[in-house]
């Protein structure tokens, strides 16, 4: 590239994704045929970005950095196929940034991945997202009810998009290497969700104040956090068809929604 590369900032959490074989992979989840709009989360020295830019039909990238900003614009100077948007990814809708039907990836940076996560599954949603996240987080969303990594952000996205673990990243991948394991995560929205569009904010404060009663069986929970007598969370249990002497660690998606469903006061 000839330009001298912008300094590595700790502060910001940056690990640059180097392998090209990795790289190809990440491109590959997103099944690009040279139609779509990518949108690009964290571009960084742009190794993801110049993969995209080969396979997609426009690619919008998001940084942070100054410095790497400046980076990039001077490197697509001209191509019209290349947008740098320098804003912090937190302050920016995907859905208005594209204007269309688009494609997300990023290599998130570690610190914020459940905020870009939720960010990322905001109406409208894209086709397909693939991110490079910290390999606890990526378990924890593909995480069946019962098993030990289930909690609320596993329901939460699981409500709303299929999610699948690919494949692991090697820490020798990055320059300079994380502390911590990574792997390729894909989220599909689900044509069938869970909930409907205008009770997705309050299905994720509920399943999020739930587990964080996770020790109490249900009956109980829905008795605190919606002030109900015994026999008030009982009739909910039995309309919604859920156990009620189970605890929200085994408590699926959809089992959350038809509990929120029937909440009174609504």
């Amino acid at each position: 590239m000839g330009a001298r590369l912008p300094p590595i900032r700790k502060s910001l959490g940056q690990h640059f994704l180097n392998d090209r074989r990795v790289l190809g992979r990440i491109a590959d989840a997103l099944a690009l045929d040279g139609t779509q709009l990518a949108v690009e989360i964290g571009p960084g020295r742009g190794a993801l970005t110049e993969v995209l830019v080969a396979r997609a039909r426009r690619v919008i990238a998001i940084e942070y950095d100054r410095a790497l900003a400046a980076f990039l614009r001077d490197r697509y100077a001209g191509d019209n196929r290349v947008t740098i948007v320098e804003r912090d990814v937190l302050e920016v809708s995907f859905g208005e940034l594209a204007n269309g039907p688009y494609v997300l990836a990023g290599n998130v940076p570690y610190y914020i991945t459940t905020p870009i996560i939720f960010q990322g599954l905001t109406r409208p949603r894209p086709d397909r997202a693939v991110y490079l996240v910290q390999r606890e987080v990526a378990e924890r969303i593909v995480a069946a009810p019962g098993e030990r990594e289930y909690g609320a952000l596993s329901a939460n996205v699981q409500a709303v998009a299929n999610a699948d673990l690919l494949f692991r990243v090697p820490r020798g991948a990055f320059q300079p290497p994380p502390r911590v394991d990574s792997a390729v995560l894909r989220l599909v929205p689900r044509s069938d969700p869970a909930i409907e569009p205008a009770v997705e904010g309050d299905f994720r404060a509920f399943v999020q104040a739930a587990f964080g009663l996770r020790r109490k069986q249900m009956r109980r929970v829905l008795r605190e956090l919606w002030d109900l007598d015994a026999d008030g969370a009982q009739a909910i249990h039995d309309q919604a068809g859920v156990d009620p002497e189970v605890r929200p660690e085994t408590l699926s998606a959809t089992a959350f929604a038809q509990l929120l469903r029937l909440r009174p006061n609504r």
